[in-house]
């Protein structure tokens, strides 16, 4: 085979090989995201249930743990919040931070303001800083879990409850960590279904006889 055709062909196999790469990237979306949830990677949280409050793990999609035990170990948790240009909210933490013991179970809101003149729909992605910290991090509730609908000029308050897994003082990698940054961003959600059912019905324009 000449050398022309060698490299035609090794181009050809390189651009399947991308085209399925990205397929498969496409559809490992939610296998990427329950992966990241259980593992903390790249700074993800973890979303747990807690077996003493009532909470239904299935439903919940989170993982079944029993109360965490506090521990001798403080960090400060700090709290940060972001929109998308394309999303016109005011969004931030009404705390900028707090000090808590590892195990501790943490009680904190963010509100959400709609600027706009429509209802809109919106998402928030997550994470935490430093990233090694993201398997020790767990939420309980969470207003990320689910995406919010804000009609024009609302306001609304977002709860956010978690605990820093007691487990961190047992890794000495984390000994240097006193400090933790909770992110969140929040996006215009493709899916805009649930703003048009918020919306009021049309009245009724047709004449009477």
């Amino acid at each position: 085979m000449k050398r022309p055709d060698k490299n035609a062909r090794l181009l050809l196999i390189l651009l399947a090989f991308i085209i399925v790469m990205i397929g498969m990237a496409y559809a490992s979306v939610p296998l990427y995201r329950l992966f990241c949830s259980a593992t903390g990677f790249g700074g993800t949280t973890r979303r747990v249930a807690l077996e003493t409050n009532g909470a239904s793990p299935a439903s919940e999609q989170a993982r079944p743990v029993a109360a965490p035990q506090p521990r001798d170990r403080w960090v400060t948790v700090t709290f940060d919040g972001n929109v998308d240009s394309a999303l016109p909210w005011d969004f931030g933490p009404d705390v900028k931070s707090i000090r808590v013991k590892l195990g501790e179970v943490a009680n904190i809101t963010y509100h959400a303001h709609n600027r706009g003149t429509e209802t809109v729909v919106g998402t928030a992605t997550f994470n935490v800083q430093p990233d090694k910290i993201g398997s020790y991090f767990d939420k309980i509730q969470c207003f990320c879990f689910t995406a919010q609908v804000l009609k024009a000029g609302e306001t609304v308050t977002l709860p956010v409850q978690f605990y820093v897994d007691p487990a961190l003082a047992d890794d000495h990698q984390t000994d240097d960590v006193q400090n933790i940054t909770l992110s969140y961003t929040f996006f215009r959600d493709k899916d805009q279904s649930k703003a048009h059912a918020a919306m009021p019905p049309m009245p009724d324009m047709k004449t009477k006889p």
